[in-house]
């Protein structure tokens, strides 16, 4: 494994993280707390030191086992992510008083003194305009509720407005389907220090290049519910891409970089982008993190091969999701 510093915060993380969004069980499965523990320690096992949670994840269950897990392994690091946990998403989620009830949670659910970096749960953009709740971050910084703290968004230009205020982190949707990001953000991120971690890195499992027409996702699949953006914004599942236009792209993906990994070469690949921080997949399961993190030891992708990638991105993708997110 190898190890890349998060911005301001100043913490060496693995360049392969784990994202907790199914930690405990796949979407809309029952949290089992025996393959949440043994996913946190067979990450750990594989050089991971940096787990990515939320308060509404599993009902707060995935902030209590990361939160144990921290406790007994003082070289791990976390972000927890506030302000979804209660529906309808609205801007008032993210009001000073929120705010700090949230953090407060957080402190409590995970059982630590202080969070090592917050993030703001993909807040309406309008929330990028009250500077109170960025300044309340400040506050929360200074009494040592929270070490750090920054965003997770949906779009490029939310990532951009947030560079106002004293961010550490960006977390944002980048892989093959969504380059977006590459094109000005990532230059903006570098020279303000400010950390990037890459979300979403497999499309919902479309580059794992193992679905085909025909497969089909358990009925509280956010695949099967959100497939439209029914349930939240449709850039988070496949990365807004159309379905089978993405079974498509995955195939061509595969056969044009010689590949039935096409995965572990996703993450790779993301890990070209020397602004990105750490790549964040998710597991549901222990075996699962082996495939990720066989992404740190793969060779770097050649010239040929990032422009297979834009290539298709251009031919299948760019058009409509560039335009959108």
């Amino acid at each position: 494994m190898k190890f890349r510093t998060l911005g301001k915060t100043g913490f060496s993380i693995s360049e392969v993280s784990l994202g907790t969004w199914q930690l405990g069980g796949k979407w809309g499965t029952p949290f089992n707390q025996q393959d949440a523990d043994d996913t946190l320690q067979a990450a750990y096992d594989h050089g991971v030191n940096f787990f990515d949670t939320a308060d509404g994840y599993q009902g707060g269950k995935s902030e209590q086992a990361v939160g144990r897990f921290v406790k007994t392994h003082p070289d791990v690091h976390f972000t927890t992510k506030i302000g979804r946990k209660e529906e309808p998403l609205t801007s008032d989620h993210f009001s000073p008083d929120n705010l700090t009830r949230y953090v407060d949670d957080s402190l409590t659910n995970m059982g630590v003194d202080s969070l090592d970096l917050v993030l703001l749960h993909c807040p309406p953009m309008s929330v990028y305009y009250m500077p109170d709740t960025f300044f309340t971050l400040d506050e929360l910084k200074k009494e040592g509720k929270i070490k750090n703290y920054g965003v997770s968004v949906e779009r490029v230009e939310e990532a951009i407005k947030a560079m106002s205020y004293d961010i550490s982190a960006v977390e944002i949707i980048f892989n093959m389907f969504r380059l977006r990001p590459a094109d000005l953000f990532f230059d903006l991120a570098k020279k303000n220090n400010i950390g990037v971690l890459a979300r979403v890195p497999l499309a919902s499992g479309l580059l794992t290049g193992k679905f085909t027409a025909d497969t089909r996702f358990a009925p509280e699949d956010h695949r099967t519910t959100n497939r439209n953006g029914q349930l939240f914004d449709k850039g988070e599942t496949f990365s807004g891409v159309d379905y089978l236009t993405g079974v498509k792209a995955a195939n061509e993906l595969k056969q044009r970089l010689g590949t039935d990994n096409l995965a572990a070469t996703a993450l790779r690949f993301i890990l070209m982008y020397d602004a990105v921080s750490a790549v964040i997949p998710g597991a549901s399961n222990p075996t699962q993190i082996d495939r990720n993190t066989t992404a740190a030891d793969l060779p770097a992708l050649t010239t040929e091969q990032m422009q297979i990638v834009k290539d298709v991105y251009d031919k299948y993708i760019k058009n409509p999701v560039a335009y959108l997110w």
